[in-house]
């Protein structure tokens, strides 16, 4: 299975692993497609900066790119930049070929994270890494409290592809509409100021994202 195939067939996993889907009341809110707005540009660091955060440089044929991820309002931008770090955490779980990264632990808890953790393992034990461009778009965050927050957002893995890690061969399938998902997150304030995300469900091929 493509990798950015089947990183939209595990996070549809975690439905399960979130009981099923998400919920709409009090402390299990999650980011539906319908909810809030934000700006432009791409996160970089959040509010936080004074924190020791992992490592995250991602080798040279990969590229993540954040369009429209900050509002100008830096508590909506240290929660989004912190989701967008989420995500690049489990790219970097993949390039490492580490399911127990401390990246993983550090952006991501809650049901979120063995999610995450399982993928990484299921693509490392395939003996696959990936390569190329993926775009992260459209985000709508909706802030419950100062502890939580959801954000639902789109991805365009149209120009993102399996390589063998071994032979570094990269399996370019076309693109269709399955390479654009649709994310929803629910994001919560740990200890050290971190906004980890705790729940993450997707939706491939969503029409909220198909261009």
């Amino acid at each position: 299975m493509p990798v950015a195939t089947a990183l939209a067939a595990t996070t549809a996993l975690l439905l399960t692993a979130c009981g099923g889907g998400d919920s709409s009341k009090g402390n299990d809110k999650i980011a539906g497609a319908d909810q809030g707005g934000t700006g432009s540009a791409s996160p970089s660091a959040s509010a936080s900066d004074s924190i020791t955060r992992p490592d995250l440089t991602l080798p040279g044929d990969i590229k993540e790119t954040f369009q429209g991820w900050k509002t100008g309002d830096a508590t909506k931008d240290a929660i989004m930049a912190d989701a967008g770090h989420a995500q690049t955490a489990v790219t970097y779980a993949v390039v490492e070929g580490d399911p127990d990264s401390e990246a993983l632990s550090f952006y991501q808890a809650g049901s979120a994270l063995p999610g995450s953790q399982d993928w990484v393992k299921t693509i490392v034990d395939s003996g696959s890494t990936f390569t190329g461009a993926v775009r992260y778009y459209s985000p709508k965050l909706d802030v419950f409290d100062k502890q939580s927050a959801g954000l639902s957002y789109c991805s365009d893995e149209s120009k993102a592809f399996n390589k063998n890690r071994k032979t570094k061969k990269v399996d370019k399938t076309p693109a269709n509409d399955d390479s654009y998902v649709l994310y929803s997150t629910r994001l919560e304030k740990n200890g050290k100021g971190i906004w980890q995300t705790t729940k993450l469900v997707s939706d491939r091929g969503n029409k909220t994202c198909t261009p």
